[in-house]
């Protein structure tokens, strides 16, 4: 059906073949983004996906289906035989339908051997072909002796059941791999273990790729092996050509191979989403490969030029932002998926139909969970956690039995010191599963605000219990470790987060602080430099690193890692209270009082977010008189008012000095009694002041100028003057 409506005679073998060629580029998926073709698309995706056993493209395709905008549209009969792709074309026979109900069963091996031919009377061209091709990658060993019970595949399967063959087949080694995890208890020899399946996959998915028998979904798997195989011994050599073998291929397939180039995992998953881009699986293997190895990243966005307008490529470049840190592209491409691309055709002028209409005007995805999930995401990991916190809370209540990223809302709620609704999450996760590795985290959270850390390890350990993978619970067993002052145990469980990603900022900080805590400075810095380099922009990370530095004795150095961090916005005030503290010791008052300035700026911005004008209060009397008023007042806050008011003091600024003085009576500190007698003293030379004016007969001089910059007191010396007016700037 698919070869008549392209008007081909060709079977699907050869349709195949030279879909992968030409790089799918007859299939025009740049265009404008139709809410009712959308949503036919993702309709027939789901069923697809669902069919070949991938449950979570065939939720995720449903998901946004969901969160698709509705239209006046939205009741019309759907025509599902229209219009469909090859790979929805094809009808399995009767023994690849009894494979699929092994496989929904999870009798992996079972579907695989039924899919395979029989041991007896294999067939006539396979046997020798395909046990040469296959002789080096299916040598028997310790741990691959069951692999020599499935036989070659038969020889009249459909691209489906060439596909269920070999994911079942990879399905099946997967959790033979985890089954022999379990059992070992040395790391080296965890990390060592791999898919005994794969080397045998590779050979046979590589053969059928080059006579044009995968379709989209064979493709997918094809990809996934190979993905496997990078960093083991049995991965096959790039360098090498295939052996003599290749005589049997057809001209088309070589002509492939010479288009193709090497079989790498990237080029083959791409090619698959080409063909078809609605299985979110692949997308998902391809952003996993982009993260892990940004050399490619070039390569990968050249190969998806014919597809990159189309919203499925949005969705792509949303998740390998949010992975790659760069949550502020994330958040504008979240905002065009809710929106759609058609308000850019209305600005040139173009027509636009019904469908376009409907776009503009309701939206595209406005209603899409999953997009939400990951502005909340976004705005987590940028550490704006009052807007997390309002999409994190939206989505709850939108979906209360959802679990998927609420561990990240339960260390939103910890860090906001949210107890209540932290204890109400955990309530209602315990309810919807108490066995999801996110519920563990969120009740081991809820132990570690109310401080049993011992019971929060046990449950951050049953979550590794669930999912050995689960970096977010290594990193925060880390953390209550060095809570329970065990730091071989915190080093051990930051390692083996940093083992399963060499991505994760949090367990490199978590390494850095527990080696600084043991005093290993060098140790330490080694760390802080490596968390800074995947997390640059967090102000945290250059606050640790000037600390180690300062501690080694490196003062210049260490003054430039608090610089950085202040241009970062340092809202927790330690690099301005650091960089102060430097400056005093100097002797440079000016620069001092800018960071104790600057200091009450950054808190006063902290605690009361979106409250502050933007006005410096360098040079805006005004913003001044609003920062020292409102800010909360702690013991670092206490200190900075306290020097700023004997610097205002001192350079006869007595109306600011008298303002800082004043907020000290409120605070209980020895900073207090200081106040009080800095007030007296302020009073005491102001009277002294005016009874000498009026002795004088002298009107009184206007009010000194307000800002740091271009003051000068009038007993200083030549020196002092020209220390006074040096620029001092926060810049990287």
């Amino acid at each position: 059906k698919e070869c008549s409506r392209r008007g081909s005679k060709k079977n699907p073998h050869q349709l195949f073949a030279s879909a992968a060629t030409a790089g799918a580029q007859s299939i025009h998926w740049n265009s404008n983004w139709d809410l009712e073709q959308a949503r036919l698309q993702l309709r027939r995706a789901s069923k697809e996906c669902s069919r070949r056993g991938l449950k979570l493209a065939s939720r995720w395709a449903s998901e946004q289906l969901m969160g698709l905008a509705h239209s006046s549209r939205a009741q019309t009969v759907y025509p599902l035989d229209e219009g469909l792709l090859a790979e929805e074309c094809i009808q399995p026979n009767d023994v690849e339908l009894y494979a699929i109900s092994l496989f929904d069963l999870g009798e992996y091996s079972r579907a695989a051997h039924v899919l395979s031919s029989s041991s007896g009377a294999p067939s006539a061209s396979s046997s020798a072909t395909h046990q040469n091709n296959l002789s080096e990658a299916t040598s028997p060993s310790s741990d691959e002796s069951s692999l020599c019970q499935i036989n070659p595949p038969r020889s009249n399967l459909t691209p489906l059941g060439t596909y269920l063959r070999a994911f079942s087949l990879y399905l099946e080694g997967e959790r033979r791999k985890e089954e022999q995890v379990t059992e070992l208890r040395d790391p080296l020899e965890r990390t060592s273990l791999h898919n005994a399946n794969l080397p045998r996959l590779e050979a046979e998915l590589r053969r059928e790729y080059n006579l044009g028998k995968l379709d989209a979904f064979g493709m997918y798997v094809y990809g996934v092996v190979l993905k496997g195989l990078r960093g083991t011994k049995r991965a096959p050599s790039r360098s090498t050509a295939w052996p003599e073998k290749r005589g049997i291929m057809s001209d088309a397939t070589d002509s492939q191979e010479e288009g193709g180039g090497d079989h790498t995992a990237h080029r083959i998953l791409v090619r698959s989403i080409l063909l078809y881009p609605f299985n979110w699986s692949a997308w998902l293997d391809l952003g996993e490969l982009c993260v892990d190895d940004p050399s490619i990243d070039q390569e990968v966005e050249e190969l998806l030029l014919p597809i990159s307008d189309h919203w499925m490529y949005h969705f792509f470049c949303v998740h390998v932002f949010i992975e790659n840190k760069a949550n502020e592209n994330a958040i504008s491409i979240i905002e065009k998926l809710a929106n759609g691309n058609t308000s850019m055709e209305e600005e040139d002028g173009g027509d636009m139909g019904q469908g376009e209409n409907d776009a503009a005007a309701l939206g595209f995805f406005v209603q899409s969970a999953y997009l939400q999930s990951q502005l909340a995401m976004a705005y987590y990991d940028v550490r704006d956690y009052d807007s997390a916190h309002e999409h994190f809370l939206a989505l709850s209540e939108r979906e209360p039995y959802r679990l998927d990223h609420m561990d990240a809302f339960s260390n939103v709620l910890y860090v906001k010191d949210q107890k209540v609704a932290l204890s109400h999450l955990a309530h209602r996760s315990v309810t919807v599963d108490k066995y999801r590795p996110e519920t563990c985290i969120i009740v081991g959270n809820y132990y570690s605000s109310k401080g049993r850390h011992e019971k929060a390890v046990q449950y951050f350990q049953r979550a590794l219990k669930l999912d050995r993978t689960y970096l977010s619970a290594w990193t925060l067993l880390g953390h209550e470790y060095i809570e329970m002052k065990n730091t071989a145990a915190a080093i051990e469980a930051y390692r083996r987060a940093v083992d399963i990603s060499d991505r994760e900022y949090r367990a490199w900080y978590g390494l850095g602080q527990t080696y600084e805590i043991m005093n290993m400075l060098l140790h330490a810095l080694f760390y802080f430099r490596k968390a800074a380099a995947l997390h640059p922009h967090d102000a945290r990370m250059w606050c640790a690193i000037g600390g180690c530095l300062l501690g080694l004795d490196r003062r210049t150095d260490a003054e430039k890692s608090y610089e950085r961090a202040v241009s970062l916005g340092d809202g927790e005030g330690i690099a301005t209270r650091k960089l102060a503290e430097l400056y005093r010791e100097d002797g440079d008052e000016e620069k001092a009082a800018k960071c104790y300035l600057r200091h009450l700026e950054l808190r006063y911005q902290s605690q009361l977010p979106g409250s502050f004008s933007g006005a410096s209060a360098d040079t805006s009397p005004a913003a001044f008189e609003t920062v020292v008023t409102h800010v909360r007042v702690d013991e670092p806050e206490a200190e900075a008012l306290l020097y700023l008011a004997y610097y205002y003091r001192d350079n006869l600024e007595y109306d600011q000095a008298i303002l800082c003085a004043t907020r000290l009576e409120d605070y209980p500190g020895p900073e207090k009694e200081q106040g009080k007698g800095l007030l007296r003293d302020i009073r005491s030379r102001m009277d002294q002041k005016a009874g000498e004016r009026r002795h004088q007969g002298r009107s009184s001089p206007s009010t000194p100028a307000m800002g740091l910059r271009g003051r000068r007191d009038l007993s200083m010396d030549s020196k002092s003057a020209a220390n006074a007016e040096s620029s001092f700037e926060f810049s990287p």
